[in-house]
């Protein structure tokens, strides 16, 4: 646990990323990076290579690729398939540094941020698959759009207000797992065989 904030801030802090990370990871990386270069987040030695220049410069690169890519119905979801072998390790990654004591990784903190980013990736994929199944392209770049704004969001409270920035991502979550629920009945209802009865 680093010693500049208490474990429960540092566990806040942790999953927050862990989350971010399994839905927009190039972002949540650079964040990271950023937030070690400032000052904000203490970085363990063995784990400063994120606040290269060059990753930096890398990780926004391709978070504007993915911010384009995820607009993209199809395109979407093979994204979302080749990052399951990012995104949960980034969230692996994140964790272990917001719970590392300045100088290696907390293993703790690894296996919790990488079943979030999991729990996230999952929740992410399964709602853009269901989404793509709407005739018009309306509705994906909305749900793209409304992933980008919670990301940036989090992104932007999680280092000055770890708890606000959980809190809120909590709520999003549990109310986008409602509406799936909802979507999931209403097709339900919608394409459910007429039952026949009897002349």
């Amino acid at each position: 646990m680093n010693e500049l904030v208490s474990p429960v801030t540092a566990f806040a802090l942790g999953i927050t990323l862990a989350w971010l990370a399994g839905m927009r990871v190039y972002l949540t990386v650079f964040g990271v990076g950023l937030a070690g270069v400032f000052g904000w987040m203490p970085i363990p030695e063995s784990m400063d290579v994120v606040m290269s220049p060059w990753i930096l410069a890398l990780c926004l690169t391709m978070a504007i690729v993915e911010f384009f890519a995820d607009k993209l119905p199809g395109v979407d979801s093979i994204w979302d398939l080749a990052h399951t072998l990012v995104r949960i390790p980034a969230g692996a990654f994140v964790g272990g540094l917001a719970l590392s004591d300045g100088n290696e990784m907390s293993q703790t903190g690894m296996l919790a941020g990488g079943a979030v980013a999991l729990l996230a990736h999952s929740l992410k994929s399964g709602t853009r698959a269901l989404v793509n199944h709407s005739p018009e392209p309306v509705s994906n770049a909305t749900v793209s759009s409304t992933e980008d704004v919670i990301s940036l969001s989090g992104l932007a409270l999680v280092f000055a207000h770890p708890f606000l920035s959980m809190g809120l991502l909590l709520a999003c979550a549990a109310t986008l797992v409602l509406m799936l629920w909802l979507a999931k009945a209403v097709l339900q209802r919608l394409f459910a065989s007429p039952v026949l009865k009897p002349a």
